[in-house]
């Protein structure tokens, strides 16, 4: 586009739709242009390239450059777009192509190598079944005949995309798209009708609870602030997002950063703040640079800065990039950290509501709460309350991976079943393995078994069977999975990332990682107290989990011995035979691993010995070898090396 053009649509974005927030659907002139800037009408070829942090980790990169390549040298007038991550990761890289007056159709797995065929054939208006995803139902367009939507695919047809409904589907640093798709409607809505008081109570009334773990009604804290008497207030937005297996917020910012602006912005025009911070950790590169373009988008569009719209409403927005250290995931520490101290926790009360950023009444939401507030203000909170459950409303966005044969991201209504997510939303467990449990809530959750899996998900079913919701990490696990070691993973991560302030999260985390650490290790025969060191460390694991749960300073603190409680609950059986068999049942556990050499497939060739690096093999060359238990490491460069298949695992 010129710079003409772009002024012009501009100038209609602002003055025809942002100025005039009412359902303006009967005019049909304006539906037309808004239609050509949504692209269900386009005059050229539009090809999409799904370019999030997942894609591009699958070769997206490649792909758009194999793309460019193929417009440039076939002489094709065609416009190449990037997009975020729609969902569906295990199937990256994902591109999408619009013909002129045809549907948008998704391809899965096109690599820079597959570019060139797949052009050529969609360019002479035929689809084929390989790599296809399916089709976009795009308004005013024909379809293709024999090709599925893309709503009917199994890992997208039991999904209610709220948050999502624009990631993977829309160009993210293109604010006249956004505003086209019914982008800052709500925010001109807000300004213009509600009182700060009566914005608070409609977020309320719908049921709008954190997104980040806590579960705390949003609309009350909303209201806590509001009621503070202050000379500044700010709004705080935590997309920290330390938890492992965690990409939830990222994939937002990524693919719909203008979302997560509207959503702010009310915010702070609810509680009086005219100032907000969004607090990213450093390692997302590429969901800050989109999200600096998308803030100066809207400042240029006068939706960010003094006077907004001659509403007397300042908002300002500003990024602060974090570390990378988990306890900054709590609201204090992150408050902390803003402010340029170490992120470190503090007592509470008083809550940020009334002392917070630099002393001042703040609110702290993470990015899927406050990409909620745009469709509640614009639908009513009665729309939004009529998904979920009673005490549960909504949708929750849960980042999916483990051993489950599709990972990536999806968003189901509150009230949906364990069972639906795994099965019928990820494609079941991988290889036809058996279920065996899926942690929920990352660090600080717990565990889920099969006789769980028909759980609802919703906030309390979660806390009554010992795990929690939390931001939304979802791992999987099959019957190879040992559960001391995932509870070992995550402690060792707990530990690591204690702030050290507190006494009880400090060293309760590191004794309880020594307990795990003992019975996952190999006895060493010369100390005559390990094995009662062993057996006291395990009977101390719930008496230490409740100390350290109960006398904690902080939340992540006060959930830290959650893993480790959940799988010594539930699976006691696997600890007991760690303990007192020294035997890990998955095989997974190193050094519990037996080698013995089978004598009659043995023919002394001698690369064991080689390769042994502690030389606990013993044998004359083509003469049956033995393993010495006693100096063996459970290494397991033996068994790799191995030719005749003489070395096996006991």
């Amino acid at each position: 586009m010129n710079t003409q053009y772009n002024d012009s649509v501009k100038e209609f974005l602002v003055n025809d739709v942002l100025r005039d927030f009412t359902d303006n659907s009967n005019d049909p002139d304006l539906l037309e242009k808004i239609s050509e800037l949504r692209h269900d009408k386009v005059d050229e070829p539009v090809i999409y390239v799904g370019a999030g942090t997942c894609g591009l980790g699958a070769g997206a990169g490649k792909t758009l450059e194999a793309v460019k390549n193929y417009i440039k040298e076939k002489g094709v007038s065609a416009t190449v777009t990037e997009t975020g991550c729609i969902g569906l990761c295990a199937v990256e890289p994902i591109m999408d192509v619009q013909l002129p007056g045809y549907n948008r159709v998704s391809f899965q797995n096109i690599t820079s190598d597959r570019v060139e065929a797949l052009l050529d054939e969609i360019f002479q208006y035929r689809v084929s079944s390989e790599n296809l995803l399916g089709q976009f139902d795009t308004p005013g367009s024909k379809e293709w005949e024999g090709v599925k939507y893309l709503q009917e695919h199994p890992f997208f047809a039991p999904q209610k995309r709220l948050v999502l409904k624009n990631c993977g589907v829309v160009n993210p640093v293109d604010i006249k798209e956004y505003i086209a798709r019914g982008g800052y409607k709500s925010y001109m809505k807000t300004l213009n009708l509600y009182s700060p008081l009566e914005v608070c109570e409609i977020i309320e009334k719908s049921g709008l609870r954190g997104r980040g773990g806590g579960g705390f009604p949003t609309g009350r804290k909303w209201k806590f602030a509001n009621s503070e008497e202050s000379d500044q207030k700010y709004l705080i937005c935590n997309a920290d997002e330390g938890d492992p297996g965690a990409f939830m917020d990222r994939a937002v910012i990524e693919g719909d950063p203008h979302r997560l602006i509207e959503g702010m912005a009310i915010g702070a025009y609810a509680i009086g703040a005219t100032e907000a911070y969004v607090y990213i950790r450093a390692e997302y590169p590429l969901a800050i640079q989109r999200l600096e373009i998308a803030i100066e988008q809207a400042r240029d569009y006068g939706l960010v800065g003094e006077n907004i719209f001659e509403t007397g409403v300042d908002f300002d927005i500003k990024i602060k990039k974090g570390a990378g250290a988990f306890v900054c995931g709590e609201e204090t520490a992150l408050i902390h950290s803003i402010e340029g101290r170490r992120g470190m926790p503090r007592p509470r009360p008083p809550f940020p509501t009334t002392i917070g950023l630099f002393g001042k009444p703040s609110v702290i939401n993470n990015v899927e709460t406050y990409a909620n507030v745009s469709e509640i203000l614009l639908k009513g909170p009665e729309w939004f309350a009529s998904t979920g459950t009673e005490n549960s409303k909504g949708t929750k966005v849960f980042a999916l991976s483990g051993k489950i044969a599709l990972t990536g991201l999806v968003e189901i209504p509150m009230g949906t079943t364990v069972r639906e997510i795994v099965f019928d939303i990820a494609g079941g467990i991988l290889d036809n393995r058996k279920f065996k449990a899926v942690q929920i809530g990352g660090p600080s959750g717990g565990c889920i078994t099969e006789e769980n899996l028909d759980i609802q998900i919703d906030y309390e079913s979660l806390v009554n069977v010992g795990a929690m919701m939390g931001s939304g990490g979802l791992v999987v696990m099959d019957e190879n999975t040992c559960m001391v070691d995932v509870a070992k993973f995550f402690m060792g991560f707990i530990q690591r990332e204690s702030c050290g302030k507190c006494i009880p999260c400090r060293e309760g985390t590191r004794r309880l990682l020594e307990i795990l650490e003992g019975i996952t290790s190999k006895p060493d025969g010369n100390d005559e107290t390990e094995t009662l060191d062993r057996f006291k460390g395990v009977m101390q694991i719930e008496s230490l989990s409740r100390v350290i749960r109960d006398t904690s300073l902080c939340g992540l603190g006060q959930t830290a011995p959650n893993p480790v409680m959940s799988t010594h609950e539930k699976f006691r059986d696997e600890y007991e035979a760690h303990l007192y068999d020294r035997h890990c049942p998955a095989g997974v556990c190193q050094n519990l691993k037996v080698y013995k050499i089978d004598v009659d497939k043995c023919t002394g060739c001698t690369v064991c010995v080689k390769k042994c690096p502690v030389d606990a093999i013993i044998g004359s060359r083509k003469q049956p070898h033995f393993i010495v238990e006693d100096k063996c490491i459970g290494c397991g460069a033996c068994y790799e090396a191995c030719k005749f298949d003489a070395i096996e695992v006991v």
